[in-house]
């Protein structure tokens, strides 16, 4: 049985149907909170045509109360995608603040969850803040080791040095302390995330993943008749903490001892020209593909094709991918971030413990072979989509529901 439907104003300002990533992490969170709650959800006008449609040919969702914003033309021209995102981001929750407060008041809502972008460490609104305040899930306080980042080039060596000093300095980040201050339930999506809060703000804190199961992608499991090559695929922005240099690495170590494998990496980003001239190097061009930013569609018909899902992020990142592969029967490979990692066991997942780069690197090649093994291989595929008809998103809501009903009325 579930209470009446409480209120609650959400900021979502990633928030879109029909994606992947943080975007597509904000429509499911908002559909399965709107089973539970009564929602306003605020995100950017730029999405309102899509859910728009998307509501029209789902009219059991029409009780969720959306409002859009935008900044005008004149504070947003210069922004092109994901370039000046955390800038725009910042000042379109500056400038949306009113509209939470004038919501909020407006129709007597007392609880405001903060849900995207999922990073500590950039702007909520100020109003929202101060109401019962659900944070997340977030994280951003996760950095990478030096040993890890003396590899990539100036920009992306710049990045993680600014990020380890931001790190290192959250006891004096008045914002992010304010925000752990008023937070009445903060989502954490790492144990690293949870331990970077103050540690009387801790107990406040809970880990929490922001994705699951799409339960459309499940499919009944078969056995992937064994064919000559096996297929490894690799999908997000190609960003120097994805790791996928270390898998480029690892994966050349591995042809050496097995030459019918070939990897695909899906994704566009700043680290392409490093990342092909180390395929190149390697002498790695009939082995590895670089694929590039593809469709929904195709993304899904290259993850049926697949053979084996890989995921070696430094930290929290590609999730979705993640579970996408417990859906389609696909053994996954990944580096344990402290976070969506634990719900991935030895039984139908290669989890690598976090260590030096060589021994990140030995450990993926190692994992890579096991996986050449067909009875290994269906032995974990099948088990990982027994265990994906549990982390669905309709049980992700239940425990959506649980925990902020639980802090509400302690």
């Amino acid at each position: 049985m579930y209470r009446e439907k409480l209120k609650i104003f959400v900021s979502a300002y990633a928030c879109e149907p029909n994606l992947g990533s943080e975007i597509g992490v904000g429509w499911h969170w908002v559909l399965q909170m709107s089973q539970f709650f009564e929602l306003w959800v605020l995100t950017r006008k730029s999405n309102q045509a899509t859910i728009e449609v998307w509501l029209t040919e789902n009219p059991s969702y029409n009780n969720i109360h959306f409002i859009y914003f935008d900044l005008p033309y004149y504070l947003r021209f210069w922004k092109k995608g994901l370039r000046g995102v955390r800038t725009y981001y910042n000042i379109w929750q500056w400038c949306a603040n009113s509209i939470v407060k004038k919501t909020m008041q407006s129709h007597y809502i007392e609880i405001f969850h903060h849900l995207t972008y999922g990073n500590a460490l950039w702007s909520v609104s100020s109003y929202g803040k101060k109401q019962f305040f659900i944070w997340g899930p977030t994280g951003g306080t996760e950095t990478i080791a030096k040993d890890f980042s003396k590899h990539y080039e100036l920009k992306g060596r710049g990045i993680e040095g600014l990020r380890r000093f931001v790190v290192k300095s959250l006891a004096y980040n008045t914002g992010f302390r304010n925000r752990c201050k008023h937070a009445n339930l903060i989502l954490s999506k790492t144990e690293v995330h949870k331990e970077s809060i103050p540690f009387k703000y801790r107990t406040k804190a809970i880990l929490f993943t922001d994705v699951a199961v799409d339960d459309f992608e499940v499919e009944n499991y078969t056995f992937k008749k064994q064919s000559v090559l096996l297929k490894y695929i690799v999908v997000g922005r190609l960003d120097p903490w994805r790791g996928f240099d270390i898998l480029i690495e690892a994966f050349a170590k591995a042809v050496k001892k097995n030459a019918n494998i070939q990897l695909q990496i899906v994704g566009k980003g700043m680290d392409l020209n490093r990342l092909q001239n180390l395929i190149q190097n390697r002498n790695m061009s009939n082995h590895i593909k670089m694929i590039g930013e593809v469709s929904m569609e195709k993304y899904k018909q290259l993850m049926r094709e697949t053979d084996v899902v890989v995921n070696p992020c430094l930290k929290e990142g590609a999730v979705t991918t993640a579970f996408d592969s417990m859906a389609m029967g696909k053994p996954l490979i990944c580096i344990d971030t402290t976070g969506y990692t634990r719900y991935f066991s030895k039984e139908y997942a290669i989890v690598i413990p976090k260590q030096n780069r060589e021994k990140t690197i030995l450990a993926l090649k190692n994992a890579v072979l096991q996986l050449t093994n067909p009875i290994e291989r269906d032995k974990l595929g099948s088990h990982a989509q027994k265990m994906g008809a549990i982390f669905t998103w309709e049980n992700r809501g239940k425990e959506i529901y649980k925990a902020i009903t639980k802090a509400y009325d302690a």
